[in-house]
């Protein structure tokens, strides 16, 4: 894993030494005083491969440009952020991922940022800062851990150095790194847990991981119930899905509370993990199913937000409630056809052991809404048909509340993560009820993730509540970039975002 720095500074562009120097370029207009600058200096080797069609400035493009000891910095980055009116702190964020991708890939060390150069109100530097931070988090990670051939000596640390030489900006573009180291970290960190295959994280072990983030974390405290306990609370849900497996299930509570501060109210958030799934006794076809080692992603999302929130400590009480089981088939396993009692005293009708997700989620939300949380919002990677829905740009977002709706809309749009709101409840929920138990755990072939989505929304009492399917989502389909592999880390900045807006609010 590489180990990234990212601070800013004051500095002399032109002559500070590093191995890369990053510059945005937009696609319209006149370069900005940096570009006009390092092309005059570099004999209008910048204008020439522009002039070619080689780099015309468009989001996620770039193009290296090698300054032969005319500067500071061994090779120029430029890289694109579109026509300049239409920059946003989103823009920075995809332009920061692609520079420390390719900085890793060039095994630049030292990288100088100038991408925020030319752009921007002095009230956005601090949200540009931040996703700025966020990219390089992002752009930097490789997920080896199990990766023995050294070979091409990959890279071990990346120190990235934002540079600003007005002094109110340069204030604020600190405040915003700051931030961004926190939240790039902690995603940084649940990439790094989702990725780890069945084998070394089941739910006995995901419960150790999240016990020693606490231990370590100031405002945290953390609660694991094994099997025993779980079986003493009556929790059915889970305890079914994870009968077949060797490795016994868990319910993993962390807390986290604002030191000195009235907390203002109190949010959970329920994270599906799924540390392997087969399917069970429905199982899964063999394609792919390598994969299934992260539909734990949504308890992954859960337990990182949770870092972030304890690094950032805004003013509201937030429970992270991961419900965790391994579905496999054995002599032990639920079967199609059993009735399961969960937590809240509802029966559940199994008709397809592979709908598991919401088996274990339903007991989560029920113990959210036994912590009397005001506000419940659970993530999952629940559905494929959301992902027949939505393809893969966008995870699905449903619920019961419109003002929590668009809160996390909000939140989409602050962190870059997708959401699209999709109908529940009515006719979707009609769909879930059972002629021999209270509900089934599947509907119709139509409409899935709104028929799961509905089926969840029998288990929140009186809470406002969102779901958010991020099954579309989870996982990077292909891509040459070599960050591209396993888990996308999804829904770490998107919740965190949303609990910090919500400590704002009166």
């Amino acid at each position: 894993m590489i180990s990234v720095t990212v601070k800013a500074r004051k500095v002399d562009l032109l002559k500070a030494k590093a191995d890369m120097l990053a510059v945005g370029v937009f696609s319209d207009g006149k370069p900005t005083k940096l570009c006009a600058a390092i092309d005059k200096r570099l004999a209008g080797a910048v204008s020439k491969i522009r002039e070619l069609g080689d780099f015309k400035a468009k989001v996620k493009s770039s193009a290296v440009v090698y300054s032969y000891g005319k500067l500071g910095a061994e090779r120029v980055l430029l890289v694109g952020l579109g026509e300049k009116k239409n920059v946003t702190a989103d823009t920075m964020r995809k332009a920061a991922v692609l520079a420390a991708s390719r900085a890793v890939a060039l095994k630049a060390k030292t990288v100088l940022f100038a991408l925020h150069d030319g752009v921007g109100r002095k009230s956005d530097i601090a949200k540009f800062g931040q996703a700025i931070a966020e990219g390089v988090h992002y752009g930097s990670f490789r997920y080896d851990e199990f990766v023995t051939d050294d070979e091409d000596g990959r890279l071990k640390k990346l120190d990235v150095q934002a540079a600003e030489n007005d002094a109110k900006k340069l204030s604020g573009l600190r405040k915003g790194i700051a931030v961004g180291n926190i939240v790039g970290d902690a995603q940084a960190f649940g990439r790094k847990v989702a990725n780890r295959p069945g084998n070394i994280v089941n739910p006995p072990v995901l419960g150790d991981i999240a016990k020693k983030m606490a231990r370590k974390t100031a405002g945290l405290s953390c609660t694991v119930m094994d099997e025993k306990q779980l079986k003493a609370k009556k929790m059915g849900g889970i305890l079914a899905v994870g009968e077949g497996s060797a490795s016994k299930p868990r319910l993993i509570v962390l807390k986290y509370t604002p030191a000195g501060k009235k907390a203002k109210a109190t949010i959970g958030l329920v994270g599906k993990a799924v540390t392997f799934d087969s399917g069970g006794i429905s199982i899964k076809p063999s394609s792919s199913m390598d994969e299934m080692k992260l539909d734990k992603s949504g308890g992954i999302a859960v337990l990182a937000t949770i870092k972030a929130i304890a690094g950032l400590k805004p003013a509201v009480c937030v429970y992270g409630i991961i419900p965790s089981a391994e579905n496999m088939p054995s002599a032990t396993s639920y079967r199609p056809g059993d009735i399961v009692t969960t937590y809240s005293g509802k029966t559940v009708e199994v008709l397809n052991t592979d709908a598991e997700g919401r088996m274990i989620l339903c007991d989560g939300l029920a113990y959210a809404v036994e912590k009397k949380c005001e506000t419940i919002v659970d993530i999952a990677t629940l559905t494929g048909a959301c992902k027949v829905a939505l393809g893969s740009y966008n995870a699905g977002l449903m619920g019961n509340d419109e003002g929590l709706i668009k809160q996390l809309e909000a939140a989409a749009k602050d962190s870059g993560e997708k959401v699209w709101h999709l109908p529940s409840g009515g006719e979707y929920l009609e769909e879930m009820k059972s002629k021999i138990a209270d509900l089934k755990n599947i509907g119709s072939r139509w409409g899935g993730a709104s028929t799961a989505a509905s089926f969840l929304s029998e288990f929140i009492g009186d809470a406002k509540w969102a779901h958010v399917d991020m099954a579309s989502v989870d996982i990077f389909s292909g891509g040459k970039d070599a960050g591209k592999v396993g888990s996308t880390g999804f829904g770490v900045r998107l919740l965190t975002s949303f609990v910090v807006n919500a400590a704002k609010k009166k």
